[in-house]
């Protein structure tokens, strides 16, 4: 198994987050995606502040490592209009793949409507600029229960209003691995609920991030049938060493 074709190669803290300076942190980016150049990791995923920067490094080096970014990060509470902004300038400036956080709270509440919609809109702009798109739900914030029935909701919104040649860019991923669980609880991709998404998600392709930090924890993933690991170990984990990442 060529493990680096599932790998997005991850950095998402803010400086403030970080606890460093603006300088500090941009320099942790530029080896993020240095990483990815040398390793040839599937993709690189930054924050939308840094797609610029990702871009001009990987076209000087005459690389195919993708560039990724998240929107509406971490909450995804914000409105429609706020998060395809956002996006519209993730895609002018180079991103190939954006990862939505959906409105899980809304989702939760039984606002239906507009997650749908949010979904419906998120997708036709990916999909009309020929991006990959993938929605984060946030397993650590829902019951078993809610995975299954968001994961279901996305499918079936899918289906219906965009063409089967289209599936394959879309994705359900599991985390942020920002959300903040009580007593050290998992708060990102585990197994359990990982097969939950796998179970209710065909024909879309699932994501597996949070908390993956071993080539053994992304092999057994990809084997259950996880199509992409979003993880801040990508180095450790192609190098099967001990990640020392701290998220």
């Amino acid at each position: 198994m060529d493990i680096r074709k599932y790998l997005d190669s991850t950095y998402l803290k803010t400086a403030e987050q970080a606890t460093i300076s603006e300088e500090e942190n941009t320099e942790i980016v530029k080896n993020c995606i240095h990483e990815a150049l040398v390793y040839e990791f599937k993709l690189v995923m930054i924050r939308p502040e840094q797609v610029s920067l990702a871009k001009n490094m990987i076209v000087a080096a005459n690389s195919k490592v993708a560039i990724g970014t998240v929107i509406d990060f971490p909450n995804g509470d914000s409105s429609i209009e706020a998060k395809l902004t956002e996006a519209q300038i993730a895609i002018k400036n180079g991103a190939d793949e954006l990862d939505f956080v959906i409105d899980y709270t809304a989702f939760k509440n039984e606002a239906y409507s507009k997650v749908k919609e949010e979904i419906i809109e998120g997708t036709t702009l990916a999909l009309k600029n020929h991006k990959i798109i993938k929605w984060i739900i946030e397993v650590a914030a829902l019951s078993n229960h809610q995975i299954v029935q968001i994961t279901a909701f996305i499918k079936n919104t899918i289906i219906s209003h965009f063409q089967e040649k289209d599936f394959d860019k879309v994705f359900i991923k599991s985390s942020t691995g920002f959300y903040k669980t009580p007593d050290g609880i998992a708060n990102g991709a585990t197994i359990s609920s990982i097969m939950l998404m796998l179970e209710n998600s065909v024909p879309l392709q699932v994501k597996a991030a949070g908390g993956i930090k071993s080539r053994k924890e992304a092999e057994e993933l990809i084997q259950l049938g996880v199509k992409r690991i979003g993880t801040s170990a990508a180095k450790a984990i192609v190098l099967n060493e001990n990640s020392n990442s701290n998220y």
